[in-house]
Parts: structure tokens; C-alpha cells; sequence
């Protein structure tokens, strides 16, 4: 009776061993399977990016269809990236399983433009095995990794001193910085952002204002339109020579795309009418520019 008693712990240790096996088994086949079904879906999105590409785009259900692969596509990727995480982890705690790696593309280098930043690991003074000072350099390992810093406010106080002079009274001062926009308080590169994410990446004003809002910095909504407004005009000149450009081309390509605008209570249809000059597949030497219009 002792010895059957004693061999019960052996025993569950030895079913909790098979269960871990089996769990681990199948989160690597999870794995597999969303590794696989990411796959296919980056390849069906190719394809149909190249039929674009080659047939051009047929309709705009073209181009909401391609919106919403990539969307499944990276909800996908993140899925596969999630079970890989997993597994690896119950593999880990197994030990009798080899663990499940992803079958990643080759990432290219980092741009050459961006600046290092050399952080050296100390190296030892001594040798580890046998106490020995007397170390001679072979070589270094370099790992990259790719970092951001993130967005900086800050206030430039332009100063303007005022002087008085002594033998006729007079006051003199430096006259006032120049402003893009009027009451400018916002300086050319808070502009120049403000402008590229409502054009460049269609992030509203009530957005912005909410992410600035969030980093410290109170911006409404109706001060960040005001300044939209006055730097719009204040690049109307730079529209105009585009707009001449764009007009006196010998070859004109013109668009008409619909896209839905929010109004009062409801969706109305905008319309996007897109002008473009391009000689270069005819031999010119102009450059290519695009117009639109709203």
C-alpha cells in the first residue's frame, strides 16, 4: 500500500508533464495555422494590388476592398504574432518541444540618413575563467534598433528691446517678427503639421485638438480651423502657380472621385476633381504636378 501511495506524485507529475506537452502542441499549431491564413491574406492582397496596378482602378468599391484587406491583414499579423508569444512561452515552460518561429520577410537596414547614437556595453577588465588582465580586442557585435523620440513643445520668446534716447527723447525698437498667419501665434512647422494631418493624412481638427489636448497643449477646434483658414490663404499664391502649371500641359489627366462628407445628422456625397500633368512617359522634361479641387 506504501509503495502504490508513494508512486501517486510521480504519476501526476508525469500527467501534468503530458498535459503541458499537449498544450504546448497545440498553441504551435494555432501558431501555424494563423502564420498561414496572415500569409495568405498578404498574398491575395498583392494580387490585387497588381491587378490595380495593371488594369487600373475600375470603380471605388476597388479601392474600399483593398482598404479593408489591409485592414484584415494587419489584424491578422497581429493574431499570428499574439499565438507565436504564446507558444513560445508554453514551449518554454515544456522543454520537450522545439519552439514555433514565424517565417518572417528579410527586413531591410535602417536608412543610412538617420543619425547613431553608439551606446558601448563596458567590457570586462579581467578575464572571467581565468582572472587574467592581459585582454586584447578582436571585434564588437552591433545591434540596431530602430528608436523614436517623441514630439517636443516648446514656446520662442522673440525678444524686442525698447531703448530711449537720451538727446532727443526719442524711442527706438527692432520692428516685429513676421508671421505667417495673422495673430501668429503658431510657428511654420506647428503649421505645417496641422495642415499634413487634416490634408495628408485626413485627421479632422477635433482629433488634433484632442491628441494636443492630451500632450498638454490646449488647442480648440476653432482655433486650429482659423489657422487652417488664414494659412490657406496665405498659400493661395503657391496654388496659383501650380494651377497655371498644371493647365498648360499639352496632355491633361483628369478624375472625378466621390467621397462621403459628414453633415448635420447625416452623410452627404463631396465631390474630388483631380487634374494631372505627367510628360514624362512622352519625353518631357516638365515636371509632373496635380491639382485638386473640392
Amino acid at each position: 500500500m506504501n509503495s502504490a501511495f508513494d508512486s501517486l506524485p510521480d504519476d501526476l507529475a508525469s500527467a501534468h508533464a503530458m498535459i503541458r506537452a499537449e498544450r504546448a502542441a497545440r498553441l504551435a499549431a494555432e501558431a501555424a495555422q494563423s502564420d498561414v491564413t496572415a500569409l495568405v491574406a498578404h498574398l491575395k492582397l498583392q494580387i490585387e494590388k497588381l491587378r490595380r496596378e495593371l488594369y487600373g482602378s475600375r470603380s471605388e468599391r476597388k479601392a474600399r476592398l483593398l482598404e479593408q484587406m489591409e485592414l484584415q491583414l494587419e489584424d491578422l499579423e497581429t493574431a499570428a504574432s499574439e499565438d507565436e508569444q504564446a507558444a513560445e512561452a508554453a514551449s518554454a515552460k515544456t522543454g520537450s518541444l522545439p519552439a514555433f518561429s514565424r517565417k518572417r520577410p528579410v527586413r531591410k537596414p535602417f536608412p543610412a540618413h538617420l543619425p547613431r547614437e553608439r551606446v558601448v556595453i563596458a567590457a570586462p577588465e579581467s578575464c572571467p575563467c581565468c582572472g587574467s588582465t592581459r585582454l586584447s580586442k578582436l571585434g564588437e557585435d552591433i545591434t540596431e534598433t530602430l528608436e523614436v523620440i517623441p514630439r517636443r513643445w516648446k514656446v520662442i520668446q522673440t525678444v524686442r528691446e525698447r531703448f530711449a534716447c537720451r538727446e532727443c527723447e526719442r524711442i527706438a525698437q527692432p520692428p516685429a517678427p513676421f508671421h505667417v498667419t495673422p495673430r501668429g501665434f503658431a510657428g511654420p512647422n506647428l503649421l505645417a503639421t496641422i495642415l499634413f494631418e487634416k490634408f495628408g493624412q485626413h485627421q479632422p481638427l477635433n482629433r488634433q485638438s484632442e491628441r494636443y489636448g492630451r500632450e498638454g497643449i490646449e488647442l480648440s477646434v476653432s482655433t486650429l480651423a482659423d489657422q487652417v483658414g488664414a494659412a490657406t490663404t496665405a498659400l493661395q499664391p503657391l496654388h496659383a502657380l501650380i494651377e497655371a502649371h498644371v493647365k498648360a500641359a499639352e496632355r491633361l489627366h483628369g478624375d472625378d472621385t466621390t467621397v462621403p462628407i459628414l453633415a448635420k445628422g447625416k452623410t452627404i456625397s463631396g465631390h474630388i476633381w483631380a487634374y494631372v500633368r505627367d510628360d514624362r512617359p512622352f519625353g518631357g522634361r516638365a515636371p509632373p504636378a496635380a491639382l485638386y479641387y473640392a
